[in-house]
């Protein structure tokens, strides 16, 4: 019998405690001393920010040149909508793909009875298995030479569970000892799918299995870990004591790719599936939320152990990460230092171990996407790290990229946090403990604690053993070197001619204030780069290499957009967003091969309930970094995030993903959502992929 709950789950992206302590200048402080030093003087956020934007269009004119071709979004543009639909503009069609739960592996892929809700809610774990995971985020479409417009291998990333529409209703299981059948579900319903999918005659696309592709990776697969953390006693654990292998990517959510074509899946809000017991207070747990309870799913308490075997022992108690036995080799009190990694799968070889790259640092990756390569240099790679004043960091890597590279790039490099600076630049620190600067900062972070961390955390910092330590606690060395604490950044893209990077902030309620309380645990006033208080609606910056080189230690950037209402945002042109574009949270960014950015938002559930009439339904928007023109694409059902984007190599086929529709309906009616389904579902929406094409076949985004 189903326990009795008051279980409510946080807004995804933003599910940790806060974990900054540190004194570092924000980028909201950045922002107002740049904007004192120009002597601007404005009656609100909106004009003060606008002048600022007006500065830096102006410097922009050097700075961020124009591209090759433009950009313009050719389609007109949807009005805000907050049905349970979704909504293209005219000449557009939208078709719902591969929702969870579709059957991929085994002799039911393609029958539409296993493809219910009903049949979802009721598969057993070993089912769901075969099954797509739960909650669709990251995307990527991998073209097979045959027909690389019409057959390919898509790659799909699945965040969490919504536990309340995972299990038939009322099953769910909240508090106290766990069936082991729902923690098996779970942990299969994470990770990534990889499926090989065709378009038939008729413009169809559907999942195949002829050609071996298709399979799972689980929160329980079994994984490499490479780099400097490989073989280092963080990561020893009773499942390898070598240090050298772990199980399952969790907490899934952006992406990326490598010039190798393989798949990069980050690991994000992983922290709270850990129970970590006394060894809360260890800083490398500390530092990322991981707590002495688990306040996710519970799976530490599973009544059985259904997958266990020689090979794969404690499968579901390694989420109790408290130190029970003599050494960590008996126990998994280091299993959280195995996860929080970018995680390499490769779609095109099936039998492949999915690689873990110790060497990109350890925090709640949101994607990772690569600059385009220049043979015979460096690669690099840029990824966010998505919580409330957290980091935007770059990789890299140590050899150049050469024919023939793969892989090996990876497990060798420097990785790098920004600071930005308030006259409009802004530099990046290297995190190796080789590099002189960090020895001097590490060194004085030792020396006075406080001097980094004001409030008394980490009080017994001592400095970094080596560069494996430095990694596993990523976060912390970006403290010391004065990293510049951001408003969530989430995806970024990089533009495949100007090479410009963009990164979405999403918000950021702790902005703001003059006191510290448990909720903000920093001063973080507003800068030049976070530029409001409590920021509720985000925004997406900027910034230019040194020379248009990404593997320079030196960069320009500006804010591209602030979004928001009519009366406070601003675009690239000084304007006020307005009814065709008007929009709140951005979170996904994509730039796709013509030079167009395409921007999703993720309101939470509670800014969806409060929003809805002014902003309507989380959505896609279309801009040209040129001009700064912003158009409204798409526009999702109640309750859903859009996120996660892709094409075919032609343009004329876009991929996105819906996740989780009708999420927070239990508690507020006007998120139900019965999409993709319809009434028959019992208001048990499911996420799923989008297909989106032309009506004449033309380029998506004219």
């Amino acid at each position: 019998m189903a326990m009795a709950s008051d279980y409510t789950h946080p807004d995804v992206g933003n599910d940790e405690p806060p974990t900054n302590h540190t004194g570092n200048q924000t980028f909201s402080e950045i922002v107002q001393t740049r904007l004192s030093r120009r002597t601007i003087v404005a009656g609100g956020a909106t004009a003060v920010v606008g002048a600022m934007l007006d500065a830096s269009r102006a410097d922009a004119l050097g700075l961020f040149k124009k591209g090759p071709a433009a950009a313009e979004p050719g389609f007109q543009a949807v009005s805000v909508y907050n049905g349970d639909g979704v909504i293209v503009p005219p000449g557009y069609t939208a078709r719902p793909f591969l929702p969870m739960g579709e059957v991929i592996i085994g002799d039911d892929v393609g029958n539409p009875a296993a493809n219910t809700v009903q049949a979802f809610e009721n598969a057993s774990g070993a089912d769901m298995e075969n099954r797509m995971g739960s909650h669709h985020d990251g995307i990527h479409f991998f073209p097979l030479p045959d027909d690389p417009n019409g057959h390919g291998i898509l790659c799909v990333n699945h965040e969490y569970i919504d536990p309340y529409k995972t299990f038939p209703e009322g099953d769910y299981v909240t508090s106290g000892t766990r069936p082991a059948d729902q923690v098996r579900k779970g942990i299969a319903a994470h990770g990534v799918s990889v499926v090989e999918i065709q378009r038939n005659s008729e413009g169809e696309w559907n999942p195949v299995t002829t050609g071996g592709y298709n399979r799972k990776v689980t929160g329980e697969t079994r994984c490499e870990l490479r780099g400097p953390v490989r073989g280092s006693s963080l990561v020893q654990t009773k499942y390898s004591p070598e240090g050298t292998h772990t199980r399952g990517t969790l907490n899934n959510c952006g992406h990326g790719t490598t010039p190798w074509n393989t798949y990069l899946t980050a690991e994000e809000n992983w922290a709270s599936y850990f129970a970590a017991g006394e060894g809360a207070s260890r800083r490398e747990y500390l530092r990322v939320g991981v707590e002495a309870a688990s306040s996710r799913y519970g799976w530490d308490m599973a009544d059985g152990e259904p997958t266990a075997s020689e090979s794969n022992p404690d499968p579901y108690l390694r989420f109790n990460a408290a130190p029970t036995g003599d050494s960590a080799t008996d126990d998994y009190r280091n299993e959280p230092n195995c996860q929080g990694w970018i995680t390499e799968i490769d779609p095109l070889d099936p039998a492949s171990t999915p690689i873990k790259h110790t060497a990109m640092g350890r925090f709640a990756h949101e994607g990772c996407v690569y600059a385009p390569v220049q043979k015979g240099r460096p690669v690099v790679f840029y990824s966010g790290d998505d919580a409330q004043n957290q980091y935007i960091y770059k990789f890299v890597t140590k050899d150049p990229f050469l024919t023939g590279s793969g892989s090996e790039l990876l497990d060798e490099g420097t990785l790098y946090v920004a600071k930005f600076h308030d006259d409009g630049t802004g530099e990046w620190l290297a995190l190796d403990i080789e590099d002189a600067g960090f020895q001097a900062k590490m060194a004085a972070a030792a020396a006075d604690p406080a001097s980094v961390w004001p409030d008394g955390h980490y009080s017994d910092f001592d400095g970094f053993v080596d560069q494996a330590d430095v990694l596993v606690n990523t976060r912390l060395a970006a403290d010391v070197v004065g990293a510049t604490p951001m408003d969530r950044p989430e995806w970024l893209a990089v533009h495949p001619k100007t090479r410009e990077v963009y990164c979405a902030l999403t918000n950021n309620s702790q902005r703001g204030g003059e006191t510290t309380n448990a909720e903000r645990p920093i001063l973080a006033p507003v800068d030049e780069a976070n530029p409001r208080a409590a920021s509720q609606f985000g925004h997406i910056i900027r910034w230019r290499e040194r020379g248009n080189r990404p593997w320079t230690l030196n960069f320009r950037w500006d804010i591209f957009v602030l979004a928001g209402p009519i009366d406070d945002s601003d675009d690239l042109n000084g304007s006020a967003l307005d009814p065709t574009n008007i929009f709140a949270s951005p979170d996904g960014i994509w730039i796709d091969d013509n030079g167009r950015l395409w921007i999703q938002t993720d309101k939470g559930t509670g800014q969806q309930v409060t929003e809805t009439y002014r902003f309507g339904n989380n959505q896609m928007l279309c801009a040209d970094p040129e001009t700064g023109e912003i158009k409204r694409f798409f526009v999702g059902c109640r309750g859903q995030e859009t996120t996660g984007v892709i094409m075919t190599p032609d343009s004329r086929t876009m991929f996105i993903n819906l996740q989780h529709p009708g999420e927070g309906s239990e508690s507020n009616p006007t998120l139900v959502s019965t999409y993709p389904d319809g009434p028959g579902s019992g208001s048990r929406g499911r996420s799923t992929t989008i297909i989106i094409t032309k009506d004449d076949g033309g380029v998506i985004g004219t």
